[in-house]
């Protein structure tokens, strides 16, 4: 059975790369505006709606390899006054988000779901919470010089494998799952499904 992630980011597959297994890539073609909207006006729980992306993205992805094992990621942060943030749409709200965040704590939420023949088999989800530290006007400037566009595509503007690393006081949590992946419990299951050696 081949494995299939059905994610575009590029730290998730750097992720996957490294512990040696074998899969392919297919981006998943989700309405993740429409879903977030929806599941906030059923005042459904924020910290499930990771998951919710993740499983839309697999079953998707899953229509076009229907004999697959696919698995679906995404990530979610939402700030102290319940807030959830999407990806930036630009610099200008790259920097309002950052600013948001500034000396206040936030939950980071990373989800996988794995689709087989239709289905979800198996899903898992994990959190973390990051405290930002209190930053200049200078410093966000310099750092959004230096990272943008490239934290266009990270929810809250920031990704701790670079500079992003700098904007926090404090970290509490799985380093996988602040990266995007909660990697061990999927590997985990590739093991017990067979997929990966045991």
């Amino acid at each position: 059975m081949a494995f299939v992630l059905a994610s575009s980011s590029k730290i998730r597959a750097t992720l996957l790369r490294s512990t040696g297994v074998s899969f392919s890539i297919k981006t998943a073609e989700v309405d993740e505006t429409a879903l977030k909207h929806q599941w906030q006006a059923n005042k459904k729980d924020n910290a499930r709606l990771a998951l919710a992306l993740a499983e839309a993205k697999a079953l998707a992805v899953a229509e076009y390899c229907p004999d697959d094992l696919v698995v679906g990621c995404d990530s979610t942060v939402i700030t102290t006054e319940g807030d959830l943030l999407s990806k930036p749409k630009d610099r200008d709200e790259a920097a309002q988000h950052l600013r948001g965040l500034a000396g206040k704590p936030h939950i980071l939420t990373s989800a996988f779901a794995v689709i087989e023949q239709g289905r979800c088999v198996f899903h898992y989800q994990d959190q973390a919470l990051l405290t930002m530290r209190l930053f200049s006007e200078d410093f966000l400037e310099s750092y959004l010089d230096q990272e943008w566009p490239e934290i266009s595509y990270c929810v809250g503007g920031y990704r701790l494998e670079g500079l992003g690393i700098q904007l926090f006081d404090k970290i509490e949590g799985d380093h996988f799952t602040i990266m995007g992946l909660p990697l061990l419990a999927l590997l985990a299951y590739l093991r017990k499904r067979s997929i990966v050696k045991i």
